[in-house]
């Protein structure tokens, strides 16, 4: 069981997840490892203003789930994401006031902020096309996998748009540099498996055959760890880009000495001690 939820908090503010039910992708849950598969395949797995803020909601919902401790997204059959829907989301948009269209471009930045908020490590699943808001789901991600057929594009620029969306201008430049970031944005040209590998923004590459296996895999592997420390780590990397060098090291000898509290450290060393290896519970 996580125990990454003081006790402290609200009874209500507790989740159990893993029988969530989505109305807008496919969601399944199992040993800790939660999959949201965007299920879309006739038009390569297009977000919906609906979808969009389902995503939200759940990513929300996950900073209090005490069951499950690591989630892999992916899309359906041999896409991730086409972006958003053009006749479900940017029809509309182009109707909207200003006032409207503000509340729209504030919620679709919130999907990111709470993927960046959920203790959970988020592992990408990235094959085929992988576009516009796609793209921005797989950058804000923690992990990435992807195959060399997959291809990544920030297509904003191509329909008349800044590249700065969902926080692209701050998070893509961490991946992979501020030169190739702004390649990326400025052109919106894909991004080729192979090159996103060598440019870091996939983690590997894999068959696509293999990447829900592997992706699977990568996620039971962060769940066997220390989830709670885990949780530790994600809050940190992220926080840490805002700091000094001086201010990270602080921040981050306040959070280790938390995790030296934990029963996972306990035991981690006695399982040292043993020769034997950890078997981590999250607490």
């Amino acid at each position: 069981m996580n125990s990454r939820v003081d006790p402290a908090l609200a009874a209500g503010n507790r989740k159990l997840l893993a029988g969530y039910q989505a109305t807008h992708f496919k969601w399944q849950a199992d040993s800790g490892v939660a999959t949201i598969t965007l299920n879309r395949p006739e038009r390569k797995n297009p977000l919906t203003f609906d979808s969009y803020a389902e995503l939200r909601d759940l990513f929300r919902a996950l900073k209090y789930a005490t069951d499950i401790d690591a989630v892999v997204l992916a899309g359906a059959r041999d896409n991730f994401c086409s972006g958003g829907d053009v006749h479900e989301i940017v029809g509309p948009l182009v109707q909207l006031t200003a006032p409207e269209l503000l509340m729209f471009t504030r919620m679709t930045g919130d999907l990111v902020l709470a993927m960046r908020a959920c203790p959970q490590p988020v592992v990408a699943a990235i094959d085929g096309v992988c576009a516009g808001a796609g793209a921005i789901l797989a950058m804000a991600s923690d992990l990435r996998l992807g195959t060399a057929r997959s291809k990544t594009s920030f297509l904003f620029n191509r329909v008349g748009l800044a590249g700065c969306d969902m926080g692209a201008c701050a998070l893509l430049p961490r991946l992979i540099g501020q030169g190739r970031a702004s390649e990326l944005l400025y052109t919106g040209r894909p991004l080729g498996g192979e090159g996103a590998e060598r440019w870091g923004f996939v983690n590997r590459l894999v068959t696509p055959e293999d990447l829900a296996a592997q992706a699977q895999a990568l996620a039971r592997e962060l769940v066997a760890g220390p989830t709670f420390a885990n949780g530790i780590t994600k809050a940190m990397l992220h926080q840490e880009c805002a700091m000094t060098i001086e201010q990270a090291v602080e921040a981050e000898a306040q959070a280790q000495a938390i995790c030296m509290l934990t029963e996972d450290f306990k035991r981690a060393y006695h399982a040292f001690v043993a020769r034997q290896k950890p078997v981590f519970e999250g607490n």
